[in-house]
């Protein structure tokens, strides 16, 4: 499919697989197909490992102001802030997303109060979206999770913006090992793709309207008196 929707877009996927490069991440196998949707689309995109780079554990911008001796994330929070799009992917570990992963959504969090020169929240316009892999149960608790704390700390959140891929319950092949038909399921596939494309619309739609429209979200507004409708003592009739 030839169009230009994704010109001028950025995405970033956040790779937190708990396996350190060069090794083979499953997680891998999915976000290169997501990309590639995009990157047909015009969409520039980019992946960090998360697990290959030394970012602290905590909920402020640089850890090394808070105790700890080296934090990768301020490089790493350049990258984050530059992207249209956001996706988290990521393992699943007894049932739940693994440890990098929350580190991550931590590590956004820290920033979730900062603001852009609108005077929005710094996620405001940016469009987030989630892919889980594993061979457990827990694709749909994951995905709503990151979802959940993606929308929370400011990001938007179109429809259909997780996708995932689980094998036969327990031990057995990973996504990219040979046989496992995760890269042949086609489940996976159309939700990954229409992920891919949601996320692309909605960042495109964003985008070209300048962002969330800057009424009735603005803190320092709020914190000034100004409450955009809201009545503390509404009259019931």
């Amino acid at each position: 499919m030839t169009t230009s929707l994704g010109l001028g877009l950025t995405a970033l996927f956040i790779n937190c697989t708990l396996t350190r490069s060069p090794e083979v991440s499953n997680t891998d196998g999915l976000t290169d197909r997501s990309r590639r949707v995009m990157e047909n689309a015009g969409t520039t995109t980019s992946t960090i490992r998360a697990i290959d780079h030394d970012i602290a554990s905590g909920v402020y911008p640089d850890m090394t102001e808070h105790g700890w001796p080296s934090d990768a994330w301020p490089e790493l929070w350049a990258r984050v802030l530059a992207a249209d799009i956001l996706v988290l992917a990521g393992p699943i570990w007894l049932g739940e997303q693994s440890s990098v992963s929350r580190r991550i959504i931590e590590r956004l969090y820290a920033h979730s109060g900062e603001l852009t020169q609108s005077g929005q929240y710094v996620f405001y316009g940016k469009v987030g979206g989630a892919l889980v892999d594993g061979n457990e149960d827990g694709v749909k608790h994951i995905a709503s999770n990151v979802l959940y704390s993606l929308q929370h700390v400011g990001y938007t959140i179109p429809p259909q913006a997780d996708a995932g891929w689980i094998g036969e319950i327990g031990p057995g092949p990973s996504y990219l090992d040979e046989g496992s038909g995760g890269p042949e399921n086609d489940f996976t596939n159309r939700n990954l793709t229409f992920m891919s494309w949601n996320l692309m619309h909605l960042a495109r739609i964003l985008k070209d309207a300048g962002g969330i429209p800057a009424m009735g979200n603005l803190p320092e507004e709020w914190s000034a008196g100004e409450r955009s409708g809201f009545e503390a003592n509404p009259e019931y009739r």
